[in-house]
């Protein structure tokens, strides 16, 4: 029987806290959300390559009044994101010469979304907020013109559509769905490593869904190919959203009925099998050998908690 480790209270998922209402109802009346825009109790995150976050002498604050976004943007390119204890919450977006001259500010600090949530900046529930500003902001640099017949598109809906007025298409930001699995066999499961993972990280295997899939079929398919491994049952875990750029991850247990390996040198570095009580070090940071594994942002390292604490299987 594999010995079990004190890992401590469960960490919170990374980008999926609650907090946020969507108000979606809002979106479609544009004067009551240039309204919300100006109202003194409205609060903006400023997001370009990085978010601009205000040192405080609590840490830092993410929020910018209306008054304090004027001096970085035009309020009126903000998107809507929803409300927060029932002020409204916008993403606006800034390009790299607006945040150029930050950088040299003394009480302002510009940190990547990963690196934010890695450090625990920021409470979860900002992190979801900034999750979908950060993958929305994305979503508009890539469709300013219509895929229909080409034209520019507007943005309609406080920045939850676009609209072609040639054609008279209608564009909503798109979610890539990723399945993210973890392949066990009794006290054994298969990790891989991405060619670009720092020396020693192993971590779940993952790949993106394809048209008319299953997510089942698509765990099946993915560690089919990655790693020649067949699988039958496929258990869904829990999901997360990962906003680099817009993608979904499905977190996945599944069960392996073949054993040998056989890597795709293309997709991965290399993949193995992995004892429980090996992964078990990996998570708490004792391996001998300095292997690592996700850190608990990661919904990987959710997938892999749960199955050395012995919450999920086929038997």
């Amino acid at each position: 029987m594999t010995p079990r480790l004190d890992f401590g209270p469960k960490p919170r998922l990374g980008y999926a806290a609650p907090g946020l209402d969507r108000a979606a109802e809002r979106r479609a009346d544009a004067a009551a959300l240039a309204a919300l825009a100006s109202d003194p109790a409205s609060r903006f995150y400023l997001i370009g390559e990085a978010v601009v976050l205000k040192k405080t002498a609590a840490g830092h604050d993410p929020l910018f009044d209306p008054a304090q976004a004027k001096h970085f943007a035009d309020p009126v390119d903000a998107l809507f994101l929803g409300l927060s204890e029932g002020a409204a919450r916008f993403a606006l977006p800034l390009n790299a010469a607006t945040l150029a001259p930050l950088k040299a500010e003394p009480h302002i600090d510009l940190v990547d979304l990963r690196s934010i949530a890695v450090r625990g900046l920021l409470d979860g529930s900002h992190l979801a907020a900034l999750a979908a500003g950060r993958a929305l902001i994305n979503w508009h640099s890539r469709h300013r013109f219509c895929g229909n017949c080409g034209a520019a598109t507007r943005v309609t809906e406080g920045g939850w559509r676009r609209d072609c007025p040639s054609c008279q298409a209608l564009h909503f930001p798109r979610t890539d769905p990723v399945v993210i699995m973890l392949a066990v066999a009794g006290e054994r499961c298969v990790l891989g490593r991405s060619h670009r993972f720092q020396s020693g990280m192993w971590s779940c295997l993952a790949g993106f869904v394809e048209p008319g899939e299953t997510i089942e079929d698509a765990v099946r398919r993915e560690t089919r190919e990655e790693a020649g491994i067949a699988c039958g049952r496929v258990a869904y875990f829990a999901s997360q959203p990962w906003p680099f750029p817009t993608s979904l991850m499905i977190g996945c247990h599944a069960e392996a009925s073949s054993r040998e390996l056989t890597v795709d040198k293309t997709e991965l570095d290399d993949a193995r099998w992995f004892e429980r009580g090996e992964v078990a070090l990996m998570l708490a940071g004792r391996h001998p050998q300095g292997l690592t594994a996700p850190t608990p942002m990661a919904i990987a390292h959710h997938i892999l908690r749960a199955w050395v604490d012995h919450e999920i299987g086929f038997d």
